[in-house]
């Protein structure tokens, strides 16, 4: 039987990656409500938006002292918007953090390999949360559906 008939049958949802220049996958996700572009990032530690970006995915943003650091830049200052509605396909993620931060470096290493910029990053809270499993060869990630209780 094929692994991809298993997991919907156990509950995962099938999400499309799209395989960039730069060897990143690129999937679209939704953020309360609104549609983005993001490269999935099994090395990020958080996942996270352009700050410059919290009016258009509707966060409500408090500082944070927490400084990140990552392909090739630290020290960066970041801010922090809980509550948010995440949606990967028809994976529902309610009270998902995020992590605001300036991704200027992120996207000039994508436009200099011929890549789209992106809104964010989905990293490794989120594939850790929906018990992810990324099928390379067929380029499609799978998230155990999230059960809220009322």
């Amino acid at each position: 039987m094929r692994l991809n008939k298993i997991l919907l049958r156990k509950g995962y949802t099938k999400i499309n990656l799209k395989k960039i220049n730069t060897n990143h996958f690129e999937l679209k996700a939704t953020i309360n409500g609104i549609k983005g572009r993001f490269i999935l990032d099994t090395g990020a530690s958080n996942s996270c938006i352009d700050i410059n970006l919290s009016e258009k995915f509707k966060l409500d943003v408090k500082d944070s002292e927490t400084k990140a650091a990552g392909a090739g830049a630290i020290d960066i200052e970041t801010k922090i918007s809980s509550k948010n509605k995440l949606e990967l396909k028809k994976w529902n993620y309610y009270n998902c953090q995020i992590v605001l931060l300036d991704l200027t470096h992120v996207n000039t290493a994508l436009t200099e390999h011929k890549a789209n910029a992106v809104d964010g990053i989905i990293g490794a809270d989120i594939l850790e949360k929906g018990k992810a499993i990324i099928d390379y060869k067929n380029q499609l990630l799978f998230l155990k559906r999230l059960v809220y209780k009322h």
